[in-house]
């Protein structure tokens, strides 16, 4: 692919510079980039199929490379293209390289489903509680399912129930009691 200029006008200034003995590397640069940045982003817009954020990338990376490289350049080819396309094509192929050797990367959404500590010592207690419960007795562990766990009032409790509101308070006191104890032997404290 040729450049957007004349090959024998950007050449000739990168040789005028090198012969300059004063190697001005920010004129070489500028050279490079001015006659060479274009045709090089299309042919690595090709490469990376279109992606333009890392064929920029690739061409940025090119284009230091030849400033680095300024001596190796050959004077007497017509073109630098040749050369920058080599080292773009190269660049791009690590990168396929460097991804197909590693794991893929996940998301943050993973992460966000990820329980926290806090969420974990949660989830632990409630586990430990639900197995201390089923060491009460049956009526302590019916009063505590119907005010505790489905979050009802004492009097839509006994409604539900079909026992005196004076028996569902007693017995939610005492299955709490019951349960405490229960939590503090297996080394759990309410």
């Amino acid at each position: 692919m040729a450049p957007h200029t004349s090959p024998d006008r950007s050449d000739g200034e990168i040789d005028a510079v090198r012969r300059s003995g004063r190697a001005d590397d920010e004129q070489l640069f500028a050279t490079l980039y001015r006659d060479y940045h274009r045709p090089l982003l299309m042919f690595v817009l090709r490469l990376t199929g279109g992606d333009r954020q890392q064929a920029e990338d690739v061409v940025q990376e090119t284009m230091v490379r030849a400033w680095r490289s300024a001596d190796t350049l050959s004077p007497r080819s017509e073109s630098a293209m040749p050369w920058l396309a080599t080292v773009a094509r190269r660049i791009v192929i690590d990168q396929w390289r460097r991804r197909d050797s590693r794991p893929p990367e996940v998301g943050e959404t993973a992460l966000e489903n990820q329980a926290s500590p806090e969420q974990t010592d949660r989830i632990l207690y409630s586990v430990a509680v639900a197995d201390a419960m089923r060491a009460l007795t049956p009526a302590h562990r019916e009063v505590l399912t119907a005010t505790v766990l489905q979050d009802r009032t004492v009097n839509q409790a006994a409604e539900t129930l079909d026992i005196p509101v004076g028996t569902v308070k007693s017995r939610v006191y005492y299955a709490l009691r019951a349960l405490r104890v229960v939590l503090e032997e297996r080394g759990l404290t309410a």
